[in-house]
């Protein structure tokens, strides 16, 4: 018998819901096929069949919510082998009862009666030396351990680099990787409760903490406690990026297309990278990676979130292909449509509220990116030109720096270009 895991779907991914099976007992399942939806803190997507088999049992009901990482979810029998008594189907992680905030007190409960001991337990997820979890099947799992093959150095060639059987059979038996410690628990909350910092109950609603705001809740804990942050910010006069933007519509107008002021400051972000290319950096252990392409993730809000589609090689791109690639992504976003290609990872972030009316902000780095632009909403201004006031449309944009990566004189190199680009669109043709 094969377990089928639950995936992880994204690197962030600890839980998720199992929205839909498209198995079911008895059906035959090949590698590649895809057999259930899982929604993730981001987005639903689909999962493929690494193991091939018949559906022994469906352990997690589709519906079930805060099912774990690693799992089991579905059992898969091969070919020749018996059948066996079907299992009870398992459960997600049931969520505790919300607790009392008035004068009342919650009524105790019995204990549940404790589960019946499942066949035998899944293998353990294994782990790199690092401690990063290691991606493989459960058969894989157990022919490395037969064969004593180290997955550590086994490279998967399953659906999102999952390390499947024809991998193992292929390696060099080797020690076995150690056991990693376990991991501490994140931090961020506070210890005490509300009552204790004299928040007194009855007096909130409390909103449990959904997957997505756990995510986002931990990763920017880490960002901003493990980068070193610094601020640069400029004004920039943007009269002629609006009036460029209106003669790019007029002209765009017959083939549908309306490039927004969000799509001018994507390419003139792209364009400043490549004109600065030690800002288009990450930091890693080995050294800093300067990377080849302007990749530009661009915040969209979402119902109980923020996520980041990615405008890949955006310097590479025209305004009309980068509004048309921009929106559809947005929408895909808000539906949770996204794959996780389309956003995880690239090169450099862009966050924009000028449109709720936000002067000025700075926002926290999206590891492992080294640069995120904030950018203010635009306004009418008065400005000194040649020694006389004048008025003008500025805005405000904040570059936040990854110290490790791009120290000062970078970050300065890299506003300034991105200043000539905006005050001066036509450069970006060249």
């Amino acid at each position: 018998m094969v377990d089928i895991l639950m995936p992880a779907l994204s690197p962030t991914m600890e839980e998720g819901k199992l929205a839909k099976w498209n198995i079911k007992a008895g059906d035959t399942v090949k590698s590649g096929q895809i057999i259930a939806e899982i929604e993730t803190d981001k987005a639903t997507m689909e999962v493929e069949a690494v193991d091939e088999g018949v559906v022994e049992a469906i352990l997690v009901p589709e519906g079930s919510e805060g099912v774990k990482v690693n799992a089991p979810i579905a059992r898969l029998r091969g070919e020749g082998e018996a059948a066996s008594a079907p299992p009870p189907p398992a459960k997600a992680e049931a969520a505790p009862a919300p607790k009392a905030n008035g004068n009342g007190a919650a009524a105790a409960s019995p204990a549940p009666a404790p589960a019946p001991a499942a066949a035998g337990p899944a293998p353990a997820a294994p782990r790199a030396a690092d401690g990063a979890r290691i991606f493989a099947s459960p058969l894989a799992r157990r022919i490395a351990k037969e064969r004593g093959v180290d997955l550590s150095g086994v490279k998967g060639s399953g659906p999102h680099g999952r390390i499947v059987r024809a991998d193992v059979e292929g390696a060099k038996p080797g020690a076995a990787p150690r056991s990693a410690a376990a991991a501490p628990a994140p931090s961020g909350a506070s210890s005490k409760s509300l009552a204790q910092l004299g928040i007194p109950d009855g007096s909130y609603t409390l909103v449990p903490l959904d997957g997505m705001r756990k995510t986002i809740a931990r990763r920017l804990t880490d960002s901003f406690r493990d980068i070193p942050h610094f601020p640069l910010s400029i004004d920039i006069e943007i009269d002629r990026m609006l009036e460029a933007r209106v003669k790019i519509n007029a002209a765009l107008e017959s083939q549908g297309v309306k490039v927004s002021v969000n799509d001018i400051l994507i390419k003139a972000c792209a364009q400043a990278l490549k004109a600065v290319p030690e800002a288009n950096a990450s930091f890693t252990a080995e050294g800093i990676a300067l990377h080849h392409h302007a990749d530009v993730a661009v915040a969209v809000a979402i119902e109980g979130g923020l996520i980041t589609p990615i405008i890949r090689a955006a310097e590479t791109r025209t305004l009309a292909d980068i509004s048309k690639a921009m929106k559809d992504l947005a929408a895909r976003a808000r539906d949770r449509k996204l794959k996780p290609e389309e956003f995880q990872g690239g090169t450099f972030s862009l966050s924009n509220l000028g449109m709720f009316g936000i002067k000025s902000f700075a926002s926290i780095i999206n590891e492992p990116q080294g640069c995120i632009l904030s950018v203010g909403a635009g306004e009418q201004r008065p400005v000194v030109r040649g020694g006389q006031l004048a008025v003008a449309t500025v805005m405000t944009v904040t570059l936040t720096c990854d110290h490790r990566v791009v120290d000062g004189s970078i970050g300065a190199k890299w506003v300034q270009a991105f200043k000539g680009f905006v005050e001066d669109p036509v450069t970006m043709l060249a």
